[in-house]
Parts: structure tokens; sequence; C-alpha cells
């Protein structure tokens, strides 16, 4: 029997596993890496499976400077993508304050050494980037051999890991993101697909990963409530699920959450769920998908994606508008929800039902994503804090922690310990190499 290309290969196991959580990064992760299981790599934003969980054991709960430290490495400029993992290697991008330079890092996660650093892009005039966000918000995805780097409009590129050599680029895919970029880009088979939400133009695009040409492009074509270009913006990643053995692309946006066909970008269907500045990664239980619109709108809602076009009357389960966050992702687990707002609420939902659990505050404000771990969950503060509270139906506080710099970045795991970007460092924090 003749050996199928990976794509192949993970649309085939997507008609195999109905009604289950599929990203198409963790399939590629898994066909990609021989003999590591694909938890032993965090490919992409949030994670192998894009829901900000590990399987890993034994992951510190207190640690601070000098704590449980194991290495502490500087990291140039101002960029707060995410941390990725394969193998041993870490890669983060690099942007300078300005955004006149970007780029990327490659660091050991063993020993906390630099093996790349590298500028990809020199942009002679930098588009405006609001003092909270950055030029190097979004985080890569990686894969065996290959990284992919993305700046928004600024670039787009793909660097052998080995040398850190380009292998393409582009910067012909334009947008203006008002106040910087923050989407991070995903893999879907053997397509790279990035999301453009800006003041001006709002589209979803799809590139071949091997030689960076557009495989599609589909505009969002969204109605919106106002005028004003400020709130047509969105920073969100899409997910891939699958639904009835089909896998779909669900991308929140400005307006509405739309989910389209990945192969081809056709629109399956969408809800209305208005707002602005949309960035939670969507969830989905097998059941019900969970989104967020940010600012205004439904703010946290459950929809059935087994409908097709406007289902926003018909599709929606429950609507949740109590200290939802405006950045940060959620937790899904035991069909609890758990999320932090920005200001620090806590906050536990039915995920069935919508109702609130329990809420609690904590100390710190927050951007960056949570972790679940060995039932813990950890948030990580834009002041350093670092609270730890057990996932389960009453509000525990298990540590309070501190990290020097502060977090806009969300975590990454290797192995048995923490992978953390504050503004200044990478930290990796375990009990043992």
């Amino acid at each position: 029997m003749p050996r199928l290309p990976n794509s192949a290969i993970i649309w085939k196991i997507a008609h195999l596993k109905p009604r289950t959580v599929v990203t198409a990064s963790l399939l590629a992760a898994t066909l990609g890496c021989g003999s590591l299981r694909a938890e032993n790599n965090w490919p992409q934003f949030r994670g192998p499976e894009a829901n900000g969980q590990t399987a890993a054991k034994g992951l510190p709960v207190k640690f601070g400077e000098g704590d449980n430290v194991l290495w502490k490495t500087p990291v140039p400029g101002k960029a707060w993508s995410s941390p990725v993992v394969w193998g041993s290697q870490i890669w983060v991008t690099t942007a300078t304050e300005d955004g006149h330079e970007l780029g990327a890092l490659c660091v050991n996660a063993v020993s906390g050494k630099i093996i790349h650093q590298k500028v990809v892009f020199k942009i002679a005039e930098p588009k405006f980037c609001h003092p909270m966000n950055s030029y190097g918000t979004p985080t890569p995805v990686i894969e065996d051999g290959r990284v992919y780097l993305h700046f928004g409009q600024a670039g787009t590129a793909c660097l052998d890991t080995a040398t850190a050599a380009t292998l393409w680029t582009r910067q012909d895919l334009l947008c203006d993101h008002f106040r910087g970029a923050g989407s991070s880009p995903i893999l879907a088979g053997n397509l790279l697909v990035l999301t453009f939400d800006g003041v001006d133009v709002q589209y979803v695009a799809a590139l071949d990963k091997t030689t960076g040409k557009t495989a599609w492009k589909r505009d969002r074509n969204i109605a919106y409530d106002t005028d004003s270009t400020d709130y047509h913006k969105a920073y969100s990643t899409p997910a891939v699920i699958t639904v009835r053995g089909k896998p779909q692309l669900v991308s929140p946006s400005a307006g509405a959450t739309i989910a389209y066909a990945p192969d081809s970008g056709e629109e399956l269907w969408r809800v209305r769920s208005g707002g602005m500045n949309a960035a939670a990664l969507p969830l989905f239980d097998g059941d019900l998908l969970y989104a967020t619109s940010a600012a205004g709108g439904f703010q946290l809602f459950a929809v059935r994606p087994d409908g097709k076009g406007d289902v926003t009357e018909t599709h929606v389960a429950w609507k949740y508008k109590k200290s939802v966050p405006s950045r940060s992702s959620l937790i899904l687990t035991d069909g609890r929800l758990f999320m932090v707002s920005d200001n620090g609420m806590t906050s536990c939902v039915d995920a069935k039902t919508g109702q609130t659990v329990w809420q609690k505050r904590v100390k710190g404000a927050f951007s960056a994503s949570p972790l679940l771990a060995d039932g813990k969950i950890y948030f990580f503060g834009e002041d350093g804090e670092v609270p730890v509270i057990a996932a389960a139906g009453e509000f525990e506080l298990l540590a309070e922690n501190h990290l020097d710099d502060g977090f806009m970045a969300s975590p990454a795991v290797f192995a048995n310990s923490l992978i953390l970007r504050s503004r200044k460092h990478l930290y990796r924090i375990g009990t043992e190499r």
C-alpha cells in the first residue's frame, strides 16, 4: 500500500474520530516526531491540543526567583509571543521595541543556552503598535524541521529549525492592525492558516506550508453594528475541531465567530456574537464550542457547531457576561470552564448550563492564558504574580508565586518543567533537569 502524505492521513484520522477535538498541528506533530509522543512537544499557542492543558506530572506548584528556577535566559527586545517547543528546542519570536527588526530566538531547553538568534525582517516604516501590544505578539507554530513565524501584515516566514535558514517569506498579505497584530498561526494539514482582522480588511488566509503560496483566502463579510473601524478589529487564533467526522476551522472575530472548511475556506456556519478585539482561542468538548467576543457582544457563549449558515438564533446554548476576560483564553475540564478576568477575578462556570459555580479574586492583572496541569491551574500576571488554584468545584488557592518582569506571554511545558517567557527573560521552572 502506498504511503499517504501527512495531509491525507490527517483528514483520514479526522473522519475516524468524530466529535472530538482534533487540531491539525497536533496531528502533524504526532506524524512528524518519530518515537516522540505529541505531548513531549509544545508546538503552538496553548500546546498540543490548543487548550492550555498538559499531561505532565510534577510541575512545581511553588517557585520564585532563585526557587525551582533551572535556568533563566535574557531575551532581547519587546515581544509577547509564547514559547513553542520541539524536542530540545524552544523558539520565540523577537522584535525591537520600535518594530524595525523582527526575528526569532532558539534556546536549548536543557541548558538555556541560545542556539539561534536571527533577524528575519527589517521594516523601514513600522506601523503603529499600542504600548500594551508588541511587534512580536503572535506565537510561532513548529513541527519537525520547520518553524513558522508570523508578524501580522509585517511578514510571515518559515525557518529551518536545524540551521535557522529562511525557507520562504511573505510580506504581501496586507492589513491595518491599527494597534499591532495578535493572532497566532496554526497548521491545518499542509496549510498554514493566518488571521487578519484589521480596521480596514478582515480575512483568513491559508498558505501552502512548503512553499508559502496562497492556497485560499476568505473575506469575513461581517455586517458590523457600527461604522467605527476600531470595532472591526480582533486578535484571535482559530482552532480546528471535528464535528460529525468533518473538520472545521473555527475563527472568532469582531462581530462574529465563523467556521470554515479548513481545506477550502468555504464558510460552514457563523454566530453573530458581536463585540470587538476577540482574542481567546475557542474550546470544544465534543458537543459545545466555547468562544468569547471580548469587549461587548455575547462575551462568553456556547454554541452547537453542527448547523449551517447563520446559527445565531438556533444553535447558541447559553451566554455569560460576568467578569469574562478580554485577552486571556479559558480552561475547560471536567465539565467546567475556568477563567481569570483582566483585573484578577477567577471564575468557574458550568460548561453545560453557563451557570456560575464560584468566583474569587486573586492578586494581579492578567493578559496571558492559564495552564492546567495535574488538577492545578496556573495563572500568569502582568506584574509577575503566578497564583495556582485547584481545578475544582470550590475555590482553593494552592500557591502565590512571583517572578520578575511580569507576563504577557502564555506558558509552555517541556518534560516536567514550565517554560515561561516574562517581558525580559525565558525561564525553565522545575525540580530536576
